[in-house]
């Protein structure tokens, strides 16, 4: 007699599983953090060199501008279900 390797439908997946799966979304919304505040102070400081501004105005602007929009994201990312 054959047996199914498959769980039953319906079966919950185990636990270690759904711990991966909130290791991977939360780390994934950090780089996603990283990569918008950085980038938007690398654009900054570009900006302010290539008009060369005296004070850093661009580069502190596009930096609020990064940490809003990574807030943003990240409220979207945690109350978006599932």
């Amino acid at each position: 007699m054959a047996t199914n390797p498959l769980p039953p439908k319906g079966a919950e997946p185990p636990a270690s599983t759904d711990r991966l799966r909130s290791f991977a979304k939360y780390s994934g919304i950090a780089f996603q953090m990283l990569a918008t505040i950085g980038l938007s102070a690398w654009a900054g400081t570009w900006l302010d060199g290539h008009f060369h501004t005296k004070n850093p105005w661009w580069t502190i602007g596009l930096m609020l501008f990064g940490v809003l929009a990574a807030l943003y994201q990240v409220i979207r990312g945690l109350t978006k279900g599932d």
